[in-house]
């Protein structure tokens, strides 16, 4: 175990006893007591001395212990709407990678893009990050990566060896991957866990929805910019490939084609139902409109999905299920709990005072609003180098709900643009799984990750910064 880990393990306990043995009062008796258990949960999240879904059910004994909330108020968040629309969202992702059809499609991405070096590249990246809209962003890396090692061992086996423009193309390819996985992501509501947790806290704490498809019209064209910027930031100003030929990778992609064989019946089958699903998120407000008394929210249209799934037959007379119960063991249970202690340390915030007691203070204060946004957008980007970003949004956000409180300013102008930033990590491989996988492949090293990182961390700020003060606004 390392050093870090083991200090973390007993720090946040210790932190945790001296806060209540030595009190002094900052907000309330309740207040000071959520601090307390923030400060443990927060410790053990950016040591990860246990796994981060275990200190995510610290409220879940904490709480009630310490008169904080009773414990059914606690259990509700891990119990909350915004848990299950994942759930749904997991078991769909886990249907598309069960029956291969997220690699076909990823690979007839890549084929219609063509096979040009810069070509191939953009191919990887918009297949990337159009599954990782879908399923995490952990999957659709390592449903990339074996694809692109296999093109790039071409450039390794041609006559000339591994060139300087090879090993540029191989860093883009990689870093191409890792890049749009983690800005794909950010186009929809279930493709990252920060973006649900955001949705989980505004319906929890301040009875605002946000639909699929309201999130989509900032999230998509959000990322499709981050996407094309990071593209030209690899192939024409960090790796350029010049004068690199290669036709082989149109034969890498038709072998896995061929590997695939035919569409199978169970995919078709898979289509159809994701088809349907998108189509219910993205038409759910006019279908409302239409009748009234359906009343379809998000999460019903995902568990919707998520039983077909389960219940539907491919052969009925041999009882072949698309998925089977047996089938989520490899579901990110984790990750839903870790919802629910995000939403649960959001509650004790809100119901303590801190989050009255932030947004009086920044109310008093004479400071700028876009310098606050900024320096907020600029704290949770960097921040999310070290540590998850689902705790780190977690934590923060209803601290910064207090601050746009303060400032007298809608709370999603500012939530919106500081949860995105926790997505845009790009500057070190332990940041995001998609970072430490390409980081893996032996292809990239840490100055080169952190090298262009650090310029698309920035060029994300700037582009937050934009959405903050003009996109935001103007959709919400």
């Amino acid at each position: 175990m390392e050093l870090s880990r083991k200090l973390g393990l007993f720090l946040g306990p210790l932190l945790f006893l001296i806060l209540r043995i030595f009190s002094i009062e900052l907000v309330s008796v309740k207040g000071d007591a959520v601090i307390a258990v923030a400060v443990w949960m927060l410790v053990w999240w950016i040591t990860e001395a246990v796994s981060i879904s275990v200190t995510a059910l610290l409220p879940l004994l904490l709480f009630p212990l310490l008169k904080i909330l009773p414990i059914a108020d606690v259990g509700a968040n891990y119990g909350s709407p915004i848990v299950f629309l994942f759930f749904g969202g997991f078991v769909m992702a886990l249907a598309l990678e069960k029956v291969n059809l997220h690699k076909r499609i990823a690979l007839n991405i890549i084929k219609l893009t063509g096979t040009t070096p810069n070509k191939v590249v953009l191919g990887f990246m918009i297949a990337t990050a159009s599954l990782s809209m879908w399923i995490s962003n952990t999957a659709s890396t390592v449903v990339m990566l074996p694809i692109a090692l296999s093109v790039i061992n071409l450039l390794i086996d041609d006559e000339d060896g591994f060139t300087k423009n090879d090993q540029n193309f191989a860093l883009s390819v990689m870093l191409g991957i890792a890049f749009s996985a983690n800005a794909g992501g950010i186009a929809t509501v279930i493709g990252t866990p920060p973006n649900s947790v955001l949705i989980g806290l505004l319906e929890n704490e301040y009875n605002i929805q946000i639909s699929f498809l309201k999130w989509m019209t900032l999230g998509l064209p959000f990322s499709i910019v981050m996407i094309a910027i990071t593209y030209l930031v690899l192939v024409r100003w960090m790796f350029p490939n010049k004068d690199l030929k290669f036709n082989a990778s149109k034969e890498v992609i038709q072998v896995e084609l061929r590997k695939l064989g035919p569409t199978s019946g169970k995919e078709k089958m898979v289509l159809i139902i994701f088809a349907v699903t998108v189509f219910l998120w993205i038409f759910r407000t006019l279908i409302n409109t239409i009748f009234p008394t359906l009343g379809l929210s998000d999460t019903m249209i995902s568990i919707f999905a998520a039983i077909s799934l389960f219940a539907i037959p491919y052969n009925l007379s041999k009882g072949d299920f698309i998925i089977k119960w047996n089938d989520t063991s490899k579901l990110a249970w984790g990750i839903l709990i870790l919802f629910g202690g995000g939403l649960a340390l959001a509650k004790g915030m809100s119901v303590s005072g801190i989050v009255d007691l932030v947004a009086s203070t920044i109310a008093s204060s004479e400071i700028s609003i876009l310098l606050t946004a900024s320096l907020l957008i600029l704290l949770m980007l960097f921040m999310t180098e070290l540590m998850s970003n689902v705790a780190l949004v977690a934590v923060l956000a209803p601290v910064v709900a207090g601050i746009a409180i303060g400032l007298e300013i809608p709370i999603l102008y500012l939530l919106i643009p500081v949860t995105m930033a926790s997505s845009c990590a790009f500057m070190l491989p332990m940041a995001t799984p998609p970072n430490a996988i390409v980081f893996a492949s032996g292809y990239v090293k840490v100055p080169q990750m952190a090298r262009v990182g650090i310029i698309l961390n920035l060029i994300s700020v700037a582009l937050l910064i934009v959405v903050f003060q003009f996109v935001v606004p103007l959709l919400f």
